[in-house]
């Protein structure tokens, strides 16, 4: 349409215009109202669903730690059994057995201390 018609059909046209003109930018606003109340949500979500993850992933951690503190424990025990055992065996033979014991004892250290001298 050209503009060099009648100032009244100019005006209606200018109106028609100015009236698309404001439905677009309302449409536009409606949507980034909505766009920018779900973009909270969306966040919200991720920030729970990674919230969810690092949880998950400490509990497998602290899963594993108790793990392998009840192992260690369960090591420890049974070091503690086989010295205790080792220890009981060897009281007895000592007293059974003092003058060989003894013998051992004396060899063991002539041995290191020639080791020992070696190094020097």
């Amino acid at each position: 349409m050209s503009w060099q018609s009648s100032p009244a059909s100019s005006v209606a046209e200018l109106e028609r215009l100015l009236h698309q003109v404001e439905d677009r930018l309302d449409r536009l606003s409606r949507r980034a109202a909505r766009t920018s109340s779900a973009a909270p949500r969306a966040v919200d979500r991720a920030g729970e669903s990674i919230a969810a993850a690092l949880s998950d992933i400490a509990d497998r951690f602290r899963g594993g730690a108790r793990t392998a503190q009840n192992e260690a424990s369960q090591f420890g025990d049974d070091a503690l059994k086989i010295g205790n055992e080792a220890l009981r065996t060897l009281t007895k033979e000592v007293e059974q057995r003092p003058l060989v014991t003894l013998a051992v004892a004396f060899g063991v250290g002539m041995i290191a201390a020639g080791l020992l001298a070696r190094r020097s």
